[in-house]
């Protein structure tokens, strides 16, 4: 069974800086691509960013390039978000997904999810 547990998520002043991790287990860590998403109060769940399974490539929100950096150290099967300058806008519940079908923001095909991890930013 597939397991993603994100942690790290915590209340932090505006401008400053965070790093989710999310452990997996039960898959085959090095053929999934990963997948950070998040959902604010009252909005859907949206795309943050991704990384593919091998070839390093990333994808990013609009909204975070610049600021959030997506890695992975598939020696761990582990996944992070390294969110800098951050803003009250940012608050969310950040999840993160696996897929196996390459690098995308789509969320309908990631099959794996993780429970979320709670980033409050204050002004």
């Amino acid at each position: 069974q597939v397991h993603l547990v994100e942690s790290g998520g915590r209340l932090v002043q505006a401008g400053g800086s965070l790093r989710l991790s999310c452990a997996a287990s039960g898959l085959t860590f090095r053929n999934y691509a990963m997948g950070w998403f998040r959902q604010a109060p009252g909005r859907e769940r949206a795309f943050v960013a991704a990384i593919s399974w091998i070839a390093w490539n990333t994808n990013y929100a609009e909204s975070v390039k610049g600021r959030f950096t997506i890695s992975r150290d598939n020696a761990k099967n582990t996944v992070y978000l390294q969110m800098n300058s951050l803003k009250p806008e940012d608050t969310a519940v950040y999840y993160c997904a696996a897929t196996r079908a390459g690098l995308t923001s789509a969320s309908g095909v990631y099959t794996n999810w993780g429970q979320g991890t709670q980033v409050t930013v204050s002004s």
